[in-house]
This record gives C-alpha cells, structure tokens and sequence, in this order.
C-alpha cells in the first residue's frame, strides 16, 4: 500500500514539470506572434524558453499576478496545446483590459485571423496604449520576479517610469 502512495505522491510533484512539457524548443524556434507591439512579441518569444526550463515558475506567475486558476493555465498548455507566450499574453491582456483570461482564450480559439494584434481588435473591451502599458508593466514585473534580464529602450523606459 505504501508503494502507491508514494507512486501517486511523486506524480503530484512531478505534474507542473510535465504540464509544459509540450513548450519544447522546436516549438518556442518556430513561435511567431503580432500582438500589435513588437517589444512585447520580442519578450513573448522569450516567454517561450523560459517555461521550457522553469515551467513552475512561469504557471505560478500567471496564476499568481494575472489571477487565473493554474489547472486552467496547464489545460491551455497540454489539453490545447497553447504556446507559453500566447497563454501569458491572453491573461494578462484580459487583466489589463477588465476581461477574463477565457474571454480572450475564447476570442482567439474562434477567430485566431490576424493574430494577437486584430484578436483583441474584436473583443469587447477595445485595445487601447493603457491596456498595452498594462502588460509592458507585467512582464517587467514577471521579469523580476524570474530574475531574468529583460531589454528596455529608453522609450519604454520613460513610460514604465510613469
């Protein structure tokens, strides 16, 4: 009885490693995205490797600052096979623009035409520079949270200042 306890036990422990198992580097290789502001698309893409080594750390991020349940977020990676930057961005666009995660997951699951950048084009809450300042200040933040350096220019810069 004590072996399958401690079988089960293990497997608990080991399934946030194996969620985002499918964010591999062929995949993170070939992940193109047009959220409609490329210094965002550069830190998606590096989004990307990032869970493809520390796959806890980015679910417990976006569960933690974006405020979506992780079973939710490692459903969207495994179940759906969502690339990790596309799952960062749907969450935390959907914080930024007063929606749900599944409000934008659903958008873009209906009508991925066009991309990020044309996606939150037709939701409801319609894009605006505050709701991109919003996400540039979350992934600074999730940055520093990982302790991972991230690129700023001097615009960008001046704006999370404010």
């Amino acid at each position: 009885m004590k072996l399958p306890l401690r079988a089960l036990l293990l497997s608990l422990l080991l399934a946030p490693a194996i969620v985002l198992a499918q964010q591999t580097a062929e995949r993170s290789a070939t992940y193109e995205v047009d959220t409609g502001d490329t210094w965002v698309d550069t830190q998606l893409a590096d989004i990307n490797h990032y869970a493809e080594r520390y796959p806890d750390a980015f679910l417990d991020e976006v569960s933690r600052y974006a405020g979506v349940p992780r079973g939710y977020i490692a459903a969207l990676a495994t179940t759906h096979q969502w690339q990790a930057g596309d799952i960062y961005f749907a969450c935390f666009w959907a914080k930024a623009s007063g929606q749900t995660c599944r409000d934008s997951v659903r958008a873009f699951s209906q009508d991925p035409e066009g991309g990020w950048a044309e996606v939150v084009k037709r939701m409801p809450a319609k894009p605006q520079n505050l709701h991109y300042r919003a996400v540039r200040h979350a992934i600074v933040a999730s940055y520093e949270h990982w302790d991972r350096p991230i690129t700023l220019d001097a615009t960008l810069k001046r704006q999370l200042k404010r």
